[in-house]
């Protein structure tokens, strides 16, 4: 056989390996804090806003209640104030069309903000490495956070599929609907703690929960993790954090992950030892020992977070540039050969809306004090998806909420998608248009950044919490 020939057996060949492949083995989510597709990522649109509202579903300006057209207003990333992401914000912003059972979106309100507050957008130039990822690869137009509140429910649906009490609890549609009023929730809650729940009956109004005795908000229902530890063989899976008892570490809700002492004071379990990292930039250092979990949760320190409110939150484009580049440029291969490239998901995704504008309205589960509607679904938020085998540049239009990201885990790794039975079975989609099995797999192309990793494995700043509302 001739050089010539042999090479077109060997390009046959591969092609066949990779159109058979269909899956990956790692998948690396990457959350970010409280922005909207609005709000963050106007630097779509290009010069003239030629590329707005097609392909990229943004608007650059509000509605209202008087009806009236308000322009959004440039900031920096580090704007000093917040909006609120409360439930009761929510139904506020909504502002809920009983005839239409569709939320109006001229709700928002900007009481004691500068300027028109949360009517605003981010400088482009300061969220640059996040509009390159977006340009070079995925951007999902209809993405919506699962519930109808703050960080500390919406890190359980990413986790979870549910931030009800129990699996029945989920079935009527009651949910915990705000962060807990202390600050510090699951198992490791201190004695008398309050959540505030959701269910139909109390719909719109929420009702309190207490924490008597020491572990009543420890949960024992199945998580994303309960399926990958039950997975033939075993999946390995990490989950990066500030600390046991930020809002954002969602592991810290579940009995048999945590293990709290008698005291209820710390987590003891050895899958919590073995899978729960408190030390967020371990990521970086865990990909450069070739140590990348099957499936990983990468939840930032405020400094990177985007969380508005401190004007000091503005690490979070190099940050998230920082994973995409360590796995885009890793050496690493797995036990078959294949690159942690080649072989890697990495969607980047933002908790809650976090009170900034959006246009875009949710399409609900159910009218009123009639199921799932109650809380779900939320408002938009941005999701980039990244790997060898997502064309540049690709829009989406399909709608996704956090449960279609579990439905991806699933049925990546053989589960029954919707086999947790929560938002996993309630969404329709599972973001497997973002990849092209029959392309080649293209090359990284470095994400640039004003900090490099260097800068994350060095910074010497105690953690702040993503977000301490």
């Amino acid at each position: 056989m001739n050089f010539a020939a042999k090479s077109l057996f060997l390009l046959v060949s591969l092609g066949a390996v990779l159109a058979d492949a269909q899956s990956f083995q790692h998948i690396v989510l990457i959350v970010q804090e409280n922005r909207t597709p609005d709000n963050l990522f106007q630097g779509l649109c290009g010069p003239g806003r030629k590329l707005c509202p097609v392909p990229y579903d943004l608007q650059n300006f509000g509605i209202n209640q008087a009806g009236k057209k308000i322009a959004l207003v440039q900031t920096p990333l580090g704007m000093g104030y917040g909006g609120d992401n409360s439930h009761s914000g929510f139904l506020r912003q909504c502002d809920l069309d009983p005839a239409t059972n569709q939320c109006q979106m001229d709700g928002l309100t900007t009481s004691g903000c500068p300027l028109q507050c949360l009517y605003s957008y981010v400088n482009p130039a300061d969220v640059s490495a996040y509009l390159t990822i977006a340009q070079q690869y995925g951007w999902a137009n209809f993405m919506f956070q699962t519930n109808q509140g703050p960080t500390m429910t919406a890190h359980q649906f990413i986790f979870a599929g549910t931030s009800a009490p129990t699996a029945d609890d989920d079935a009527e549609a009651t949910f915990v609907s705000n962060n807990p009023l202390s600050g510090d929730g699951g198992c490791l809650a201190p004695l008398g703690e309050i959540y505030r729940l959701i269910s139909t009956q109390s719909w719109p109004q929420e009702y309190q929960w207490v924490n008597n005795p020491l572990g009543t908000f420890c949960f024992s229902h199945a998580t994303m993790a309960t399926l990958l530890d039950n997975h033939q063989p075993a999946l390995s899976w990490k989950y990066y954090t500030v600390g046991p008892h930020a809002i954002a570490t969602a592991p810290n809700w579940y009995r048999d992950l945590c293990q709290p002492d008698n005291n209820y004071q710390q987590c003891t379990g050895q899958e919590w030892k073995n899978n729960v990292d408190l030390v967020p930039q371990d990521v970086l250092r865990d990909i450069g020992a070739c140590q990348l979990a099957t499936m990983t949760w990468v939840i930032p320190p405020g400094q990177y977070s985007d969380h508005p409110g401190d004007p000091s939150f503005t690490g979070g484009p190099s940050w998230v540039a920082s994973i995409v580049n360590a796995i885009g440029e890793s050496p690493c291969t797995n036990a078959d050969g294949s690159s942690y490239w080649n072989s890697t998901a990495i969607f980047i995704t933002w908790d809650d809306w976090g009170g900034c504008y959006d246009h875009e309205p949710p399409t609900l589960l159910s009218v009123p004090n009639q199921g799932q509607g109650d809380y779900q679904y939320g408002f938009r938020v941005p999701l980039l998806v990244v790997s060898a085998y997502t064309p540049p540049g690709y829009v989406d239009n399909l709608r996704y909420d956090f449960g279609s990201i579990l439905r991806f885990v699933e049925q990546n790794f053989g589960i029954p998608e919707g086999a947790l039975n929560f938002a996993d079975a309630r969404a329709m989609n599972d973001l497997t248009t973002f990849f092209s099995w029959n392309q080649q797999p293209r090359v990284f192309r470095h994400i640039q950044a004003p900090l490099g990793p260097d800068f994350f494995l060095n910074d010497k700043r105690p953690p702040a919490p993503p977000d301490d509302n």
